[in-house]
């Protein structure tokens, strides 16, 4: 076979595989997102007194604006409006993220840098409350069987033309879907699409929990911004102003 017939059937080859299987976009990156239902990054305010609280941090130049698409509620079923409102109440005492637990999904937002290859994408988080990391195949694999419920769950993805589409389940009752006793069931499934678009991912998720919600849930969208600071490991969580409450069943207005 001469050299030139052999170019002639590689560059064919090669022309036939990049025209009959579509790019796959690639999320690799950081990305810059300020608040997501969660706390991305805390800073110190000087209150009159001199003595400091958390606060959320001034926006940065590559954090995008939150759209108003969603809601900042799930709705429930009428006979578990009480439930929501007992556990509003008791946040202080319930709420696991107020103890340095992991936050849970969807509440726990967005992921802060995101490393792809041919079988999984890998999320990084940079949360108040620790590093945190899920690792999402997307090579056709299923969901697990077998395994103990968990904060993060059990992640599997798929490639829909421009955009990622996650599928978690198996997250342990534990976590809430966001502050004010938004509580969810074993039976939790949530539907992450990151849409990739030039130097940006749109980012949507949605929670069903059909047992108690009474239509599932869209959280406020939020578009993310390519960023050039690169992830830093947040400070240790570590809880020590519960011990000081006076009285434990005040309302907390928790900002995730």
């Amino acid at each position: 076979m001469s050299r030139a017939l052999l170019l002639m059937i590689t560059a064919a080859l090669v022309g036939c595989r990049s025209s009959g299987a579509p790019a796959v976009p690639d999320f690799t990156g950081t990305w810059g997102h300020q608040r997501v239902f969660g706390i991305d990054e805390v800073c110190g305010e000087t209150l009159p007194d001199g003595s400091l609280r958390a606060a959320d941090c001034p926006e940065r130049n590559d954090a995008a604006p939150s759209s108003a698409a969603g809601t900042d509620f799930p709705k429930y079923r009428p006979e578990f409006a009480a439930k929501v409102e007992e556990l509003k109440a008791s946040q202080v005492s319930m709420d696991t993220v107020l103890r340095c637990y992991p936050p849970g999904v969807p509440r726990i937002g967005p992921p802060a840098k995101i490393v792809q290859n041919a079988r999984e994408v890998v999320f990084l988080y940079d949360d108040a409350n620790g590093s945190f990391y899920r690792v999402i195949p997307i090579d056709g694999r299923k969901h697990r069987t077998g395994i103990s419920s968990s904060y993060l769950g059990d992640a599997v993805g798929r490639i829909e033309g421009d955009t990622l589409v996650v599928e978690t389940v198996n997250v342990t009752d534990e976590t809430w879907l966001t502050d004010n006793g938004a509580f969810h069931t074993n039976g939790l499934r949530v539907v992450e699409r990151l849409r990739r678009v030039g130097d940006t991912i749109e980012y949507q998720a949605i929670a069903h929990d059909p047992a108690v919600l009474a239509e599932p849930w869209t959280l406020p969208a939020r578009v993310l911004k390519r960023s050039d600071q690169e992830v830093e490991e947040p400070p240790r969580c570590e809880e020590r102003d519960l011990e000081h409450m006076v009285d434990a069943t005040q309302y907390h207005d928790n900002p995730r």
